[in-house]
């Protein structure tokens, strides 16, 4: 949510901060904008809609070699051009880019108002330009107005700050919302993500919370909010600028889709002993025993995350008998939650920056608990702050729905589970050998439902005018249900709802009729005879049944129009197959009615407010 790109060097800036801000659009946003440095002049250009229309109002040359550029989701105030980013000073002299959200704004706003300030926006981060603006009238030194003006700030913030009347610098702080350097040759970068400086530099430094960054051409500079100096070695970016291209597909959430072959293979190649019927992750070597000896898991996640941690919580409780508890991370801390001696709290988190489940973490933490991170994202803020974990590997995910992260999540969820099950020997070697003879097989699986979405691309033809659908599922599965229906809310704008399936009859039975589209997930395990009941029930009241089965399941033929076939694997490794259709379905009925796939309104990527 919201990005930032500030460069300082001696190249064109202003095309250095648009190709950055288009790197960062699948983040989700409103509005656009740069702020200039040259001539001891600062020129703001900005403007509400895509970074498209802001590169025509900035196109030709320009001279300036320091620069700020932000896209804008809303918070505080409607998008629009006086609210977009960046905000200027009463002067016009400093200029400030902000990700997040500042808590007592009102005050402050307030107490500037009263001592001669003038406010043009409705945001939030107009304030701290002004408190800057405050403080720089009294310091004449912007390092020291910034750390201390962020001393009367509450709340969460990521920005980059500059100055006409101090040219050479731009000075950056962060707390609760991810901000990273790039290091160059004579020139250096920041931004909220490291896919809008790849292109420039690999050698980058994270700053974390509460600290504040002095960057010039050649150098780089730590200290805290007190003041103390701080030294931190630059760390490698590994990946490639062409994983974060379409590569040939149409959209960004298609191409994620189809590399889940590759990504699953991912999340457990090399964590897997196969004579030993027992997984190994580097992340929780340390800490294996105690993992394995808790006596119950709490896991803090939000959206796609939080359907990955139920799915957890049903193949942990079968397998490895540990009682698991599941919780919005937003609710958490809201709610006093009780954890005792022996409880182990689990964080997941595609970005590693959700602040919703990096609040709920640190509540945790506060409360003595050990807490282990799941998380994809290299170096982000919950990676740093547990005490161990697991990364999923899935690669930079752009589409703003989660497709190829889930999956990855599924599958590091069931090597926890294979290790915690084996370590308490509650599953036998016999058992051990064959989920992991069984994850080799789900990269082929998986493909194998990729080569058929012509018949989704069909089905999607025929229901793109719905309005409304529900998802069943039962058991582990019911989960997938909950998934599939939130991916056609966010790209394809229909309302749909999951459900167990055995609660159909409990009050959404009443919505059932032949403008309802319901999609079931009947695979072959102990709940199938009571699904394949529930079918019939939707049937009886002229409902269109759309089932997503195993091969060559004979009985479904006769209940169902729209079967989609998956292959057959064990019931704790089947959602990471049976989600795909789903995913599918899902994006070929948001291109059908001509939505914006990759960037769903009012929707962001990564959620860094409450």
């Amino acid at each position: 949510m919201c990005g930032i790109v500030g460069y300082i060097g001696d190249k064109d800036a202003c095309e250095i901060l648009v190709e950055g801000l288009k790197r960062l659009e699948y983040r989700g946003y409103d509005s656009a904008g740069v702020a200039l440095l040259a001539d001891s002049r600062i020129d703001v250009m900005k403007t509400p809609g895509k970074v498209a229309r802001l590169e025509k109002m900035v196109s030709g040359p320009r001279p300036a070699k320091v620069g700020i550029g932000h896209t804008r989701w809303a918070t505080h105030g409607e998008p629009n051009t006086v609210n977009a980013h960046p905000h200027t000073d009463c002067t016009g002299k400093i200029a400030i880019i902000h990700n997040g959200i500042i808590e007592n704004h009102s005050a402050l706003k307030t107490k500037l108002i009263s001592l001669g300030h003038k406010f043009r926006s409705q945001t939030d981060t107009e304030v701290i330009a002004h408190l800057i603006e405050e403080f720089y009238s009294r310091t004449s030194n912007l390092e020291v107005a910034v750390r201390l003006a962020l001393k009367d700030v509450d709340g969460t913030f990521g920005l980059v700050v500059m100055s006409a009347s101090e040219p050479d610098i731009l000075v950056a702080a962060r707390r609760g919302s991810p901000l990273l350097i790039g290091l160059g040759d004579s020139e250096n970068l920041i931004a909220s993500d490291a896919s809008a400086l790849i292109r420039h530099t690999r050698d980058v430094i994270y700053l974390h919370d509460n600290e504040i960054a002095v960057i010039s051409r050649k150098n780089v500079s730590l200290k805290n909010l007190d003041d103390e100096a701080i030294e931190r070695e630059a760390e490698h970016l590994t990946f490639d600028l062409e994983q974060i291209e379409k590569g040939g597909f149409d959209h960004f959430m298609l191409k994620e889709i189809n590399e889940q072959p590759e990504t699953v293979l991912n999340a457990f190649r090399g964590r897997l002993i196969d004579d030993e019927g027992i997984s190994k992750m580097g992340g929780l070597r340390d800490v294996e025993d105690k993992i394995a000896n808790a006596k119950r898991f709490v896991i803090l996640a939000c959206g796609t995350s939080w359907h990955a941690a139920l799915v957890g919580k049903y193949i942990l409780e079968q397998y490895a008998k540990i009682p698991v508890e599941v919780d919005y991370a937003s609710e958490f801390r809201y709610r006093n939650p009780v954890l005792l001696d022996g409880d182990i709290v689990w964080a997941i988190s595609q970005s590693g920056e959700t602040l919703d489940t990096l609040a709920a973490l640190r509540e945790a933490r506060g409360k003595g608990a050990p807490v282990y991170g799941i998380v994809n994202v290299v170096g982000s803020t919950i990676a740093r702050e547990t005490d161990a974990g697991v990364y999923i590997h899935a690669g930079p995910e752009i589409g703003v729905a989660s497709t190829k992260a889930f999956t990855s999540q599924l599958a590091v969820l069931n090597l926890i589970n294979l290790l915690v099950a084996r370590k308490r020997k509650t599953i036998s070697l016999e058992q051990g050998r064959e989920i992991v003879a069984e994850m080799h097989r789900l990269p082929e699986k998986i493909q194998k439902i990729l080569d058929q979405t012509d018949q989704i691309e069909a089905i999607a033809e025929e229901f793109k005018e719905s309005r409304n659908f529900l998802y069943l599922g039962r058991g582990v599965n019911f989960p997938v249900a909950l998934e599939g229906a939130l991916k056609l809310k966010e790209i394809s704008y229909i309302h749909a709802e999951g459900y167990p399936a055995a609660e159909m009859k409990h009050g959404p039975i009443a919505l059932i009729d032949e403008n309802m589209p319901a999609v079931f997930i009947a695979l072959g395990d102990s709940t199938y005879d009571k699904i394949l009941s529930n079918i019939q029930e939707v049937r009886a009241r002229k409902g269109n049944v759309i089932v997503i089965a195993n091969e060559a399941d004979g009985r479904l033929r006769e209940l169902a129009k729209h079967i989609i076939e998956i292959p057959k694997t064990l019931d704790i490794l089947s959602p990471i197959l049976s989600v795909i259709p789903l995913q599918l379905l899902s994006y070929y009925m948001a291109v059908k009615r001509g939505c914006n796939v990759d960037q769903p309104r009012n929707l962001a990527k990564s959620v860094t407010v409450e």
